[in-house]
């Protein structure tokens, strides 16, 4: 079997080679320091049998690359291993089409034995995520609007006002082009797929967004 290992931590890299050792079967393991370096691995060898991404590197971190490979490989299976402990980032990972979450925290066994899942096709959702209280959409809508950069809740202040992209890139100082990919993300980000839903969403959740200062 062929398995990519990406960290930006030789260290890490080095115990989840260990923690594949392991296992029963031979593994080809192939490594990369960036989210830039594995997809380039990823479009090299087709044939790999499971992708490991760490969610923060310097440059492309894990969850923009696990977006890319999703869309550029979605026969490859991928699983974040994080030191993040937060259920809601695990949750978000999960949606987005990872096979796995596993925190860098895990014991080796529990980890040997998340990995095995994952190469025999299953799913690995950690206990944190199992026993974490389900969000309502209101809560995950409102989380996610928390997750917006400055600039996107911006946007979505003077969307919500009813101004038209042109008049928000006007006020913002931002090209027209940089404005509807801001909008894009919002849209996403609240689930919808107009600006009208968009601003009774945010109306909804009783949100009152400030206007920042800075410029893009």
């Amino acid at each position: 079997m062929k398995v990519l290992v990406c960290d930006d931590h030789a260290v890490f890299r080095d115990g989840l080679r260990s923690v594949l050792g392991d296992l029963d079967g031979s593994f080809e393991i192939l490594e990369a320091e960036s989210g830039e370096a594995a997809l380039s691995l990823v479009a090299e060898h087709p044939d790999l049998d499971l992708v490991l991404l760490d969610l923060e590197m310097p440059g492309l971190g894990g969850a923009s690359a696990l977006e890319q490979l999703r869309q550029d490989h979605p026969g490859t299976p991928v699983v974040i291993v994080s030191s993040h402990q937060d259920a809601g980032v695990m949750r978000k990972v999960i949606e987005g089409g990872a096979s796995g979450f596993i925190p860098k925290s895990s014991k080796r066994p529990v980890l040997a034995s998340a990995l095995g899942l994952v190469l025999s096709g299953g799913v690995y959702v950690p206990p944190e995520l199992l026993t974490a209280p389900t969000e309502s959409q209101g809560q995950r809508r409102k989380r996610r609007v928390g997750e917006l950069t400055e600039r996107q809740r911006e946007v979505l202040a003077l969307l919500a006002r009813g101004l038209t992209n042109k008049e928000i890139g006007d006020v913002l100082g931002i090209a027209l082009g940089t404005t509807k990919t801001h909008i894009a993300a919002i849209l996403e980000a609240l689930e919808v797929t107009n600006r009208t839903e968009a601003a009774m969403v945010l109306r909804d959740l009783e949100l009152d967004l400030e206007l920042g200062a800075r410029d893009a």
